[in-house]
């Protein structure tokens, strides 16, 4: 494939790919607008008129504000790629740290942190003017503060290593790095299902044990009967950021937990946490867990071999708006390129991830 080629063509996806989503979320709001006047009959005597009207508006309110984070991602990503912002992040970069290994993660950092900084902006709005307007937001800006400056070091923590590892077997296995760095790839995805909910999720939350005896027998029942064994029935703080609600099961193997939200817990009936709580067991009844996990790591293998090959082609990088000629080292940038370039190629096929979903 000549570069010109595949740029028109990551030009065409890019722009179907906004056209349906366009689509979707304006066919979306006109929907929830029709509706918007009476409680569907269903619902008519347990959700109250105002309650019904507020979901609605909150619905195409963050509907309205998922668009303007769609455009303004978009033109990110085409001033990284075809507008030129990859190779020159390169060019200072590598002016910086020289050539080798310190450049490449170099690089990946530099990414990590102007794509930080450009969320930023939307993080704060989302937080503290939709979710406050509806009355969802319980942060407070020092929280804000906080969770990013744990996330941002906990990010570096773990990424940077992971970052140096990949980009090692890149360039010292040969061509069958790729298959190497699954292997890799996939045993930290199985440690990070038995770490996060020990070790990374009580950075950001306290968890307490269930201590309602009533709601606590009734749940126990509730798994002896789906054949759910947990390690422990956590509440946990949600409140202090959200209004809210939510339970689920985090873990793997011995490692598995349920978790639920101090404002479920204080918002509904026990019969109906009983219900939400079904709700996520179910998927582990009919195994979807296990299930979604072996796609990943299916789908990972294959993403990771369609990388190896197009890291050696140059109409890969061209085509994106990077010369080849001028960086110091491939790896780096073709993991960025790819990761950018991904979700332009394949969102045209969510349909059939639903689909699977749905057969489940």
């Amino acid at each position: 494939m000549s570069s010109h080629a595949f740029t028109l063509l990551f030009v065409f996806f890019l722009a179907a790919t906004l056209a349906v989503r366009l689509w979707l979320a304006l066919r979306h709001m006109r929907h929830v607008n029709a509706h918007r006047g009476s409680v569907p009959a269903q619902f008519a005597e347990k959700v109250p008129l105002p309650a019904h009207q507020k979901a609605a508006d909150y619905t195409v309110e963050k509907t309205r504000f998922g668009l303007i984070m769609l455009l303004v991602n978009a033109l990110v990503l085409l001033g990284f790629t075809l507008f030129g912002g990859l190779q020159w992040l390169s060019g200072h970069v590598l002016a910086l740290t020289g050539p080798g290994m310190t450049q490449q993660i170099g690089l990946l950092a530099a990414f990590a942190v102007i794509s930080g900084i450009v969320d930023l902006p939307f993080s704060y709005y989302s937080q503290f003017v939709l979710e406050e307007k509806f009355g969802f937001n319980k942060m407070t800006l020092k929280l804000f503060i906080i969770d990013m400056i744990k996330g941002s070091v906990l990010g570096a923590a773990i990424g940077l290593p992971l970052a140096w590892v990949i980009l090692t077997l890149m360039d010292k296995t040969g061509s069958w790095w790729w298959l190497y760095a699954w292997v890799f790839w996939s045993l930290v995805q199985l440690l990070m299902l038995v770490l996060y909910p020990t070790v990374i999720a009580p950075l950001f939350n306290k968890f307490t044990p269930l201590a309602d005896d009533g709601l606590r027998a009734r749940i126990e029942a509730l798994m002896k009967r789906v054949g759910f064994a947990a390690k422990g029935l956590f509440v946990m703080d949600g409140s202090k950021r959200s209004a809210h609600g939510n339970a689920y099961f985090t873990g793997f193997g011995k490692a598995k937990r349920i978790v639920f939200f101090d404002t479920l817990l204080s918002s509904l009936d026990p019969v109906e946490i009983e219900a939400v709580l079904a709700h996520e067991l179910g998927h582990f009844k009919l195994k979807h867990v296990v299930k979604r996990i072996a796609l990943m790591f299916l789908v990972s293998l294959g993403f990771l071999a369609l990388l190896g090959y197009l890291k050696t082609q140059p109409w890969f990088y061209i085509g994106l708006g990077v010369d080849p000629m001028l960086l110091a080292g491939t790896d780096a940038m073709a993991l960025i390129l790819f990761m950018l370039a991904l979700p332009v190629f394949t969102f045209l096929l969510s349909p059939l991830t639903s689909i699977t979903s749905a057969v489940r």
